[in-house]
């Protein structure tokens, strides 16, 4: 499957689009954002465990990074509450199940090499820093060779300036309404934008995003 491979495209997911699809596992579903590949591919979805659902043992040969949205998942490794941010390094087996469902974003064989270090953060229990804006408080949740991840906190009204991503720029909106000047992006909204592309960003309303910069290859296409 070829799902949004052009990466010197801009692209917006809203909420609920595309539908649900059962994954190979009962009880697992997923709502593809990006993805090139079959069943091994680099992807990123919002993935659903219904309550006991158990998928089948498995290593990430490229790595993992995920963000418990809702719910409680589990492998051998731990439990992760709603808000917990992980990243499973390549060659990392594990056996994921969730026993009262949860909802995850997740995101595969995206890891640069040598990026091996296992990565476990309670947002909820984590200290927030202030932003370059008043209105602004951030959570740094991984850095590597010039890719940054982050939860960014928007109070009601706050703008920032015009600026450019040389890298690219990757938003998921947990709560409240993001926007730009190209337009208002409500919770479960994924948006992708190219590198060196420009905006204007703020948030009438407040808001609360992922957001991942500093990854998206220039002028690769799938």
């Amino acid at each position: 499957m070829n799902l949004y491979t052009d990466f010197s495209q801009r692209v917006v997911v809203p909420p609920e689009s595309p539908d649900w699809t059962a994954s190979p596992a009962p009880g697992v579903h997923r709502r593809m954002l990006e993805r090139d590949g079959g069943e091994i591919a680099r992807a990123t979805s919002v993935v659903r465990f219904d309550p006991g659902a158990v998928f089948p043992g498995h290593v990430h040969d490229a790595g993992e990074e995920f963000l418990v949205l809702s719910g409680t998942f589990a492998d051998e490794h731990g439990t992760y509450p709603t808000g917990t941010y992980v990243r499973n390094p390549p060659g990392l087996p594990h056996n994921p199940h969730s026993e009262q469902g949860c909802t995850l974003l997740v995101k595969l064989r995206q890891f640069q090499p040598g990026d091996d270090a296992r990565v476990v953060i309670d947002t909820a229990a984590a200290q927030w820093l202030p932003g370059l804006d008043p209105g602004l408080k951030v959570l740094p949740l991984h850095e590597f060779q010039g890719e940054h991840i982050a939860l960014v906190r928007w109070a009601p009204g706050t703008r920032f300036k015009r600026h450019v991503h040389p890298g690219g720029e990757e938003i998921f909106v947990l709560e409240g309404v993001f926007a730009d000047e190209y337009g208002e992006y409500p919770a479960g909204t994924w948006l992708r934008n190219p590198p060196y592309s420009a905006h204007t960003p703020f948030s009438r309303e407040g808001c609360l995003i992922y957001v991942k910069v500093g990854h998206i290859p220039p002028l690769q296409q799938g």
